[in-house]
């Protein structure tokens, strides 16, 4: 069975993420770059950080497909209004520059 491939855009943008976080918990949490292995404190900071990171980002993904509906809907009748705006100018101008 094939796994769907994500558009590259997509992943683009998940990495953009998860190299930010990485960087924002590796800047936050290593202190001491002398060993190979990461302390305990460490560890767990790391763990804490991704962890607060990845959540707040699941909040915020969540509240964004909440809100993209309404948003689709007020663009929607934004372009309608405008669009009927635009037909009757060019309605009320149509038959005076004939005239001319």
């Amino acid at each position: 069975e094939r796994v769907p491939v994500p558009p590259l855009f997509q992943l683009r943008d998940f990495l953009l993420v998860y190299n930010r976080m990485t960087e924002l918990c590796f800047r936050h949490c290593v202190s001491n770059l002398n060993y190979r292995l990461l302390t305990g404190r460490e560890e767990t900071c790391l763990e804490s950080c991704a962890g607060k990171l990845v959540h707040a980002n699941h909040r915020l993904m969540r509240a964004y497909v909440a809100l993209m509906p309404s948003l689709v809907q007020r663009r929607a009748s934004d372009y309608e209004a405008s669009a009927a705006q635009a037909s009757q100018i060019s309605a009320t101008e149509g038959p005076a520059a004939v005239a001319m």
